[in-house]
Order: structure tokens, then sequence, then C-alpha cells
């Protein structure tokens, strides 16, 4: 419950619904809009942003000010622990400065994603006598918030209740209450939808979506995501002062051998088999094709498609030679073409990639076992200690792609010590530093957009990772209880998940009926009908699973 802290995706999407930003999604275009700033200005350098805070105020009837927007940034940039959840996205900021309303930032290079910032401004009245911020879980209810709702009462991965915040301005949603119930098993969470204990269950797997798809009384959500799914290929890892660091095979140094797996993947048929045809083939971008502005696809020559004869030749060639097994060995002949994949434990749908992975590496001579691992211990081994040869990963990605796109920067590798980081492949390519550095300063957005796609195009190319498809989004509600929610963007976008509060602060409900003292029924059923108004119940299945890479902005699993 400290926005200072959170890493998971479930947390953010919480803080989205309770916390003002300087800026927000626009419901339709996704283009930055006003929130708590309501105009902003910038110099002709691009150096300086001043930002009118407007006249707002925190749940508790203080006025929100500039002053709160400084202190919650100067914060960030001065508290090592504030760093936590967002440091990268003030890396770049030289002052943070309040007058009145006027909030000014001045930066020490041009930053086109200035309106991007994905920060939620804090309270200073409630904040600053926080002493030891590592330590600090916020749990002190009713929370002070400018957003939507309220926090009101959380029990640890269990529940956490939000009530609608009278002073939001905006004007106070249509609900009363927001319930959102945790569940650590999949079924349990479809069951619970089938009853009517929920109204709405967000992050479904294919398996799950289609047990809800013909039940009458369930609107079935199903639409592009936000979302990339990519291989991540131990190329070589090593902390930032250039040292080796964990055990990834050698063979995988060798781009060739990293192109050559590329060819060996049937995209088409993981989509088919693996996701129920509810994704679509990636071939290039790690930004989703939602992403228009900044969607890249591989085309012509440079198209990696299936090609299993094709892979072997290229292993063939670069000296990898099968032994009287089947499987290829190093030039040198001492070790053979074994690797590693990590998956996630008690994670079906990943189970089933990794025999699809299996079957069509073996095709090229190439030996794949499967290597579960607890959710607790691996971003630490994907992404520090780099104790990994391949691993399923992913992104989900926001309005604004600079941050998924940092992740694959030298400075975000692991300090020489383990600590920081964020990175999603140790990558550290010349070429993609520089066309990071050129997208940052570039303020036209149609010119910064053809930068970023020829960093997409490096990283295809490279292979430090392979994005193999774009799962949809798949969600369900009750239609007997919710009468109306609009989703993100508005034209076939995302409920729970999505980039902004916009569904669940337009979101109305059927008023739950008054049931006495029942004594028992449903497991929130006592909680429904002690509420007068709308109460929205909503479910989140394997959310122990939805974390993000510390210190980063972006939302990871």
């Amino acid at each position: 419950m400290n926005p200072f802290l959170a890493v998971r995706l479930v947390s953010t999407s919480i803080h989205r619904w309770m916390y003002g930003f300087l800026t927000v999604p626009d419901s339709k275009t996704l283009q930055p809009s006003p929130d708590l700033a309501e105009s902003w200005t910038t110099t002709p350098d691009g150096l300086t942003w001043t930002f009118k805070i407007r006249a707002a105020k925190w749940s508790d009837g203080k006025p929100v000010t500039a002053d709160d927007a400084a202190w919650t940034f100067n914060k960030i940039m001065t508290d090592e622990a504030a760093k936590t959840a967002n440091g990268p996205a003030v890396e770049n900021f030289e002052s943070v400065t309040a007058s009145g309303q006027d909030l000014t930032i001045k930066l020490k290079s041009p930053q086109a994603s200035m309106l991007d910032n994905p920060i939620p401004i804090m309270p200073k009245h409630v904040w600053e006598s926080v002493t030891d911020m590592a330590n600090y879980d916020a749990e002190k209810y009713p929370t002070v918030t400018s957003g939507p709702y309220i926090a009101i009462e959380h029990k640890k991965d269990q529940y956490v209740k939000l009530q609608a915040n009278p002073n939001y301005w905006r004007g106070k949603p249509k609900l009363d209450e927001l319930q959102v119930i945790f569940y650590d098993n999949p079924q349990a969470a479809v069951a619970g939808l089938k009853n009517g204990d929920i109204d709405l269950l967000g992050r479904m797997s294919p398996a799950e979506f289609e047990a809800i798809q013909n039940d009458p009384n369930i609107e079935a959500w199903n639409t592009q995501g936000r979302r990339a799914a990519y291989l991540q290929i131990n190329h070589g890892a090593t902390t930032t002062d250039n040292k080796p660091v964990g055990d990834g095979h050698p063979a995988l140094k060798d781009v060739k051998v990293r192109q050559a797996l590329h060819y060996a993947i049937d995209k088409q048929k993981l989509v088919d088999e693996v996701q129920n045809g509810l994704a679509k083939p990636a071939d290039g971008s790690i930004v989703p094709p939602m992403f228009k502005d900044f969607f890249w696809e591989a085309t012509g020559d440079e198209k990696v498609s299936y090609d299993p004869a094709k892979a072997n030749k290229i292993l063939d060639d670069a000296g990898y030679k099968k032994g009287s097994d089947g499987v290829r060995t190093m030039p040198d002949g001492k070790r053979k073409l074994e690797f590693r994949f990590s998956i996630h434990t008690d994670t079906p749908v990943e189970d089933k990639l990794a025999e699809y992975l299996t079957g069509f590496f073996k095709e090229i001579g190439i030996t794949l076992t499967t290597k579960k691992v607890d959710s607790s211990k691996f971003s630490e081994e994907t992404g520090v200690t780099a104790l990994f040869d391949i691993a399923i990963s992913g992104w989900s990605v926001n309005p604004d792609p600079e941050e998924v796109l940092a992740t694959h920067l030298c400075s975000r590798r692991p300090a020489p010590g383990g600590e920081g980081g964020g990175t999603e492949s140790f990558f550290c390519d010349e070429t993609f530093e520089k066309l990071y550095q050129e997208q940052l300063k570039e303020l036209d957005r149609p010119k910064r957009a053809e930068t970023i796609k020829k960093m997409e195009e490096r990283l295809y190319t490279e292979a430090p990772v392979i994005a193999i498809y774009y799962p949809n989004d798949l969600e369900g509600y009750r239609k007997d209880r919710v009468t109306s929610i609009t989703p993100i963007p508005e034209d076939k976008g995302l409920l729970y998940g999505g980039s902004g509060y916009w569904p669940f602060y337009t979101v109305d409900v059927k008023a739950a009926a008054a049931s006495g003292a029942s004594g028992g029924g449903g497991s929130n059923t006592g909680l429904i009908a002690g509420i007068v108004g709308g109460v929205v119940v909503l479910g989140l299945a394997g959310f122990f699973l939805s974390r993000r890479r510390k210190s980063v902005a972006d939302e990871r699993e």
C-alpha cells in the first residue's frame, strides 16, 4: 500500500484508482491528458516544464498544492528507499520546485516522455513524517488520496476495500464501495464469478476464459491486450562494471544461435495450441499492436518466420555439429547445446509452452529442460543473479513505451554488489543506447516513433529477447450486476489492468438487495447486502504472480 515501494501489478493498479498524477492517459486516445496538472508549458529548449496544479482537494478536505507534487518528486530524488518503485522516472530531473500552484521541473536534458510520468502525487502533510520509507507499509486507514477512491481496509494477499472519494475533482464515482478480492486459485475465482460471489474477474488464462465464455450471466471480455510475451535469452550476462555474472550457457553468446532459436519457433502454433487462439503472433516488436504509433513489425527478408531447415543450416554453418544422439555441441566439441528453460511454478500455460519449445528445439539439435522457479525467486534469477539460460518473460506496456525499452539499457544491469538493476535482458549495446538517447530528446512524436521502431528492430535482430505473442485481454463480468463500464481505451480496450482508472470510475452496478440477518450464504453476501448503493467486487486471479522488476515504472509479470 506504499506507492514508493509498490512494484506489483495489483498494487499499482489500485494506486491508479486512489491517487492523482500530473497527467493520465486520455480514455479515447491514450495520449497524456490533464489530471492534477490542468495545464503545462515548456521552454523552447525542452529543459524547463511548468505545470499548473488544479484547485483540487485531498480526501481529508485539505487542498492539493504544487508543494505536494514537489515534495513527492524530491523525496524520490533524495531517498534511496523511495526510489524503489519509480526511481528511473526522476533520473533526468535536475530540480523540482513549487510556487503557489505552479510546479517547475528542470531537466538535465530534453525528455520526450515528460508527460507520461508514472509517479502518483502524495499528500505532503501525511507522508513527510515518514522517516523509514523502506519499512513503512502505509497501512493506515482511511488513506488520504486525491483520486476516485479511498482505501478503507486491507488484509494482505486477501482483499482491499475502497470507498468513493466525495472530494474527487471530477466528481464522486458512481460506486459507493469497490472490493478487490485476491485469489491464488484461478478455478476458485472462475467459480466465484459464475455463482455471483464476485462481479468482475480480470487477467484470465485462455482455459479460464473458455470456462466462462458461454455462460449466459457473464459478459466475456476478449480484446487486444497491452502485453507482449517473450523469451529472455542469457546471452552473456554482466554487471554494470562489465563483469560476467550467472551461469548461462556459452553458446547463447553467439547471435547465430539466438537467431536459429528464433527460426525454430512456430509462433502461430503457440498461439493456436498454447493460447487457444486468444493471442496474436509477435513478428517483431516488444510493444504490442494496440499502441499503433510505436508498434513495429518485421517485413520482407528481415522477418524471421518458422523455418527449422534454415535454423539447422545457420547452426551447421556456424560449426555446431550434431552428435550421434542428435544433439549439437559447441564448435570446440566440449559442451552440448543443452539449455534450461525457466518458468514459474504452478503456471499451467507455461508448462504447455515449455513442452512445445522443447519439441521445436529438438528439431534443430538442441535439448531444452524445464526449470520451475518460485515467483519470489524468478525476478532475482532472471534479472540479477542470471542463473538461467532461457526464461519466459513479458511486459504490460504503457502508452509511452520508453520504460519497457529502458529495461534493455546498460545501466539497468545489476550493480557489482547485485543491487539495483531492473534489466529484462542484460542487454548492453552501443547502437541501442544511442537510439535511446536520440528518442529521449526528440519532441516531434512521429520522428520519435521512428527512432523507437529502430530500437525494437535492434532487439529483434540481436535477439537478447524473442517476442513470441501478444496475449489477448481476457476478462468477464456479471451482466446481472454490472450495468455499464467504459474500457480504456474506450474503443475495444481493457477493464482491469488498463492504463488508467477510467473503467472503475465509470462503472455502474445494480444495487444489491438487503438480505437482513442471513447469517451465512456466499463468501461476500453479507458485505454486498450491507452496502446501500453500488458495490462491485473485483476478483483477481493469480495475483501473486503479477510482479514487476524492482525499480521500474512499468508493469511486469
